[in-house]
């Protein structure tokens, strides 16, 4: 079987509304693209901020077992540490015979070494040159005590004095370089866009002008049946106007329409040189943004769908499965399994890595799958785990109340569920499914919060996992 060439594009914090062509973001490339490619419309990141999610989506595994629980640069190392000696999709690409490149962002790992994981050629924000620009407005966030911080802004340089315009054109090159070679290539691009602060370029923001942008349908709820964190975190933001909030989404979706630009220069480029057909492109974000849902924005400890549900769009070679609707749950640590699986290359070894979604794509499985994220609540600690069946959400806060949501019935997570008696069975039933991933996965140190006071879930894991040797308290009685 001759090998696919493979491109992954990574954007970060771009929500899974930009698939939609009724959300307003001026995305034609990427609808382009979709109707060449298997769409995906369940897929979810596994945990809400950069590093532990590219993490997972790097070695097919959980963030409890690759250790970037938090962005490699918020935290010490002792709080967020990537276990290098794990099988990674790069390292299986390149001993399958692949030329293996990245351009843009990493944030995996704090080394940027990435020849220990089978990359040939790279460059990373740590050896990005830099990119001045001139800004013409700018919306700043203004807390006492704090630094102020910049939340969006417009500047007057085009798009080739971007980072975005950049890191394809290297890409471009490497790909351009490996086609006068009979090796396949597999070459990740990976945007700093749409992510915070959002600044564009004015040429980009000008295509918005006149255009309707409403706030979300959620942007009011009082969230009072939520945890009280959510409106504190709200407090923090209600510095700034409704019509701020719509500047703030306009050049958010000018930030995304800069990537579909890049990804239409790149898409001309391998239908020139005859390249598209024989390559399979994944294109994701690593997790999305909330964008003014609930009065929020960024991405926190809130578990909105904004922020978890994610793009997801696959094309194969050869047109295979074009305009395919994938209806079924994939999770980001499942889809270096599925890649893999779908170019004929061997799977990622080692314990509790992901499922390929071969066996959906093709007819075997028909059954909607799951998915699963866990949180460890960024510097300040808030730990979450969440679980996704059948359109029910459930969240497990272990720092206050519980959350489920019937998405069938309420997609804007208006109302929580949690309390609710006609929902008393399905909470428990997917509390029970969520400890059992828990379980499968090896997360022993949920598994064992059994101590008096942190018995706090609906149902709770069953059987303690680690022996007694473990304990200080090592007593029979």
């Amino acid at each position: 079987m001759k090998k696919p060439n493979i491109i992954f594009l990574i954007q970060d914090q771009m929500q899974q509304q930009v698939m939609q062509p009724s959300s307003g973001i001026q995305m034609p490339n990427l609808h382009s693209l979709m109707a060449d490619s298997i769409q995906f419309s369940r897929a979810y990141t596994c945990n809400a901020i950069c590093s532990p999610a590219r993490a997972s989506l790097l070695t097919g595994t959980l963030p409890h077992t690759h250790g970037m629980v938090d962005c490699t640069h918020t935290v010490p190392a002792y709080r967020a540490e990537f276990d290098a000696s794990l099988d990674t999709l790069t390292a299986a690409l390149h001993e399958e015979g692949y030329h293996v490149s990245y351009y843009g962002k990493w944030h995996i790992e704090r080394s940027h070494r990435l020849e220990k994981f089978g990359i040939d050629d790279y460059q990373t924000e740590k050896h990005m040159p830099a990119f001045p620009v001139t800004m013409k407005q700018r919306i700043t966030l203004t807390t006492p005590g704090y630094s102020d911080k910049l939340v969006s802004g417009v500047f007057s340089e085009d798009t080739t004095h971007t980072e975005e315009y950049y890191i394809y054109s290297r890409a471009i090159e490497q790909i351009d370089a490996r086609r006068k070679q009979n090796r396949p290539f597999c070459t990740f691009i990976s945007t700093y866009a749409p992510h915070d602060p959002y600044c564009v370029p004015e040429e980009i923001y000008q295509m918005y002008e006149g255009c309707d942008l409403p706030l979300p349908r959620s942007f009011d709820d009082a969230m009072t049946d939520k945890p009280d964190i959510y409106r504190r975190m709200r407090e923090v933001l209600q510095c700034l106007t409704p019509e701020q909030y719509r500047e703030v989404m306009r050049c958010y979706y000018s930030y995304c329409t800069l990537v579909d630009v890049q990804l239409g220069r790149l898409l001309d480029h391998l239908k020139e040189t005859d390249l598209y057909d024989d390559t399979m492109i994944v294109f994701l974000a690593d997790h999305g943004d909330l964008m003014g849902a609930h009065g929020l924005m960024m991405k926190t400890i809130p578990p909105f769908e904004e922020v978890y549900h994610i793009p997801l769009v696959m094309k194969l070679p050869g047109g295979e499965m074009a305009g395919h609707k994938a209806d079924f749950y994939i999770n980001i640590y499942e889809i270096a399994p599925t890649v893999l699986e779908l170019a004929g290359c061997r799977p990622l070894s080692g314990s509790h890595v992901g499922e390929s979604m071969v066996p959906w794509l093709n007819g075997q499985r028909t059954d909607s799958h799951y998915a699963f994220a866990e949180f460890f609540g960024q510097r300040y600690a808030f730990t979450q785990r969440i679980y996704w069946q059948d359109g029910l959400k459930y969240v497990f806060n272990a720092f206050d109340w519980d959350e489920l949501y019937d998405l069938n019935i309420d997609p804007d997570e208006l109302v929580n569920r949690s309390d609710d008696q006609d929902y008393a069975e399905s909470k428990k039933m997917l509390c029970t499914k969520m400890w059992e991933h828990i379980k499968r996965t090896g997360d022993e140190t949920m598994l064992d919060a059994e101590y008096y006071p942190l018995r706090i879930a609906p149902v709770g894991p069953g059987k303690k996992q680690q022996d007694a040797m473990y304990s200080i308290y090592n007593k029979q009685f």
